[in-house]
């Protein structure tokens, strides 16, 4: 059996203040949008308890910017989850605009405790929801 992230698509609203002084989406946009999309796929699978007790902080951002965006884009973040190692997590995020890529962002988290504010390994029973299981496909 292999687990496969449950992709998670977040609707991006392209404002006028992300337009930068060439017209399209200024670069620090796509990082706010990326911020954004994480959280809300974690607020989305994870259990309310789990949201209510823990809170994630960014690590790091590796960005590769493809095409630009322009307001009124119909743009999309599509978050996967990647691999969880203790209370780090890596996630993988595509920004899209219909079948263009925009942006490609490879990201690194911490989960905090939300009272200690001290890094948390969520539990597995947690993580597990953001996989599904498939069988290999491996022939005999």
């Amino acid at each position: 059996m292999t687990a496969i992230a449950i992709p998670y698509d977040f609707q991006v609203d392209v404002a006028a203040d992300d337009i930068d002084f060439m017209g399209h989406v200024n670069n620090a946009s796509y990082l706010k949008w990326v911020q954004a999309a994480v959280i809300s796929h974690w607020q989305a699978l994870a259990p309310v308890e789990a949201v209510a007790g823990h809170l994630w902080v960014a690590l790091k951002h590796e960005i590769t910017y493809r095409r630009p965006a322009f307001l009124d884009d119909d743009v999309v973040a599509t978050v996967l989850l990647e691999k969880v190692q203790g209370a780090r997590a890596f996630y993988e995020t595509i920004i899209k605009r219909g079948g263009e890529v925009l942006a490609e962002v490879k990201s690194s988290w911490c989960c905090l405790d939300a009272e200690t504010l001290r890094p948390a390994r969520p539990a597995k029973d947690v993580i597990a929801r953001f996989f599904v299981m498939k069988a290999d496909d491996s022939a005999v």
